[in-house]
């Protein structure tokens, strides 16, 4: 048996590129490895760092919450009606209009410079402060299970000031606390909380007022967020948060429904008064729905066992219909427009749009925690709807104005705005490229692109 003979040395020379044929690409090197895991781990890297990617996760986050909770609504909405001598879609049609209402908000505040969203602080958190000491006059106040939080004005016309406050607290506490940085003042703690702090209690004190101590979690955390965002140190954070937590405690101590909402915690059984029948029927409809769910419409808790089916609990109906999968859906759903929220805080050079963008998006990202953590029996009932998702026209249009106040911040991006110019073609341009032929430069570039038959 011969050895083979040992390569030439011409052979181990490289081979030089033939004349008139392009050289070879070298192979394309991928990181972690050239398997599939790297290349995905690649195309979603480069997914999330394109700069319209807040831009579409805020909008499609946005309109399939509100889309999906119409439907919920529309489900669990039913059976409540019918009890209260009403028709079935009676309050499917109140929710339709107000997420009617509400997109025309969610485009108008998408389009608006922002200036004129800064202009808007001052008034709305005057107009807030009005309705919210409104909500306290005898003969308009209104007391809805337990919470004198609401305004009647005759007829369906019925407005909750506190889910106002919420947007107003962000959008002033923005402009408030952009105004300071801009002089270099939130390098004092006096600067740094007044009056940011008064004017929160203020806030919270009128809304206490009326017994709503989930909406004043809710503003408490907006407070936290900004004051973290603006780079409060260590030790007055932690001052302004034990202050805060002596206070609950002490709001909670001295009510016994609050006390009773807080050990239905994890309770498994409704109890001897059944003060905890609301938390496990919840629990019960999570229960039965399984992966994929009963199917839409087929809820049995809704039938009255489940109280509030189409506001606080509607996640709970919308785990027996739909399941595990429908309720991770919605996780998700929340999940991307966080994600998209702090992205746009984050990357902004405008001290403006990072607070108010962190204000919007820590008060929805906790409003969904505390709602569905209370579903869960992880967190006490706080009597907070799921935002975009529940019934109350009051809560939607606020929330669906914040969504697109973060669509404007995302849209305000230089690289966003350079990728929204590049994907619009100018004034009478499309004209212009169709020509005399009738046919789209679209099409035209697409026949250009073909390679030409071959002739016989």
């Amino acid at each position: 048996m011969t050895a083979r003979p040992a390569k030439s040395a011409e052979r181990r020379q490289v081979k030089q590129p033939v004349p008139g044929r392009p050289p070879r690409r070298p192979p394309r090197q991928q990181p972690g490895g050239g398997g599939a895991l790297a290349r995905l781990q690649l195309r979603v890297r480069r997914a999330w760092d394109r700069p319209l990617t807040a831009y579409y996760l805020i909008f499609g986050a946005g309109l399939l919450l509100t889309v999906l909770g119409l439907v919920m609504v529309f489900s669990a909405s039913q059976i409540q009606a019918l009890n209260s001598g009403l028709a079935s879609t009676h309050f499917f049609r109140k929710q339709l209009i107000a997420a009617v209402l509400g997109t025309v908000l969610l485009l108008v505040a998408a389009r608006m410079p922002i200036g004129l969203h800064r202009s808007l602080a001052y008034p709305l958190l005057a107009v807030s402060i009005f309705l919210l000491c409104l909500v306290q006059v005898p003969g308009l106040g209104h007391e809805v299970n337990g919470n004198q939080n609401w305004i009647y004005f005759g007829g369906p016309f019925q407005v909750q000031p506190s889910e106002f406050a919420k947007l107003a607290l962000a959008l002033w506490a923005a402009d408030l606390l952009a105004r300071k940085g801009e002089k270099k003042l939130l390098s004092q703690w006096k600067h740094l909380l007044v009056p940011l702090v008064p004017m929160t209690l203020l806030l919270l004190g009128l809304i206490m007022l009326g017994g709503d101590m989930g909406t004043a979690i809710i503003l408490t955390a907006v407070l936290f967020g900004l004051l973290w965002l603006a780079g409060a140190p260590t030790r007055l954070f932690v001052a302004v948060l034990a202050a805060a937590a002596s206070v609950s405690a002490f709001l909670i101590v001295a009510s016994p429904h609050r006390m009773s909402r807080l050990g239905c915690i994890g309770a498994t059984d409704p109890g001897p008064a059944d003060q905890c029948w609301q938390a496990v029927h919840g629990i019960y409809a999570l229960a039965s729905g399984g992966w994929f769910g009963s199917g839409l419409g087929a809820s049995v808790e809704k039938w009255g066992q489940l109280p509030e089916p189409h506001t606080d609990f509607i996640f709970a109906v919308t785990g027996e219909e739909l399941g595990l999968a429908g309720t991770l859906s919605v996780l998700a759903l929340f999940a991307a427009l966080g994600y998209a929220g702090i992205r746009v805080a984050g990357r902004t050079e405008d001290p403006f749009v990072r607070y108010a963008a962190g204000g919007v998006t820590t008060w929805l990202t906790v409003q969904a925690v505390i709602n569905i953590g209370a579903v869960l029996g992880l967190l006490p009932i706080a009597g907070v709807p799921l935002p975009l998702f529940s019934y109350g026209g009051s809560a939607l249009l606020p929330t669906m104005f914040a969504v697109g106040l973060l669509i404007a911040f995302a849209r305000s991006d230089p690289a966003a705005k350079a990728a929204l110019a590049m994907r619009r073609p100018a004034p009478g341009q499309r004209t212009a490229r169709r020509g005399l032929t009738g046919v789209s430069w679209k099409t035209r570039r697409r026949r250009a692109a073909k390679p030409p038959s071959r002739e016989r």
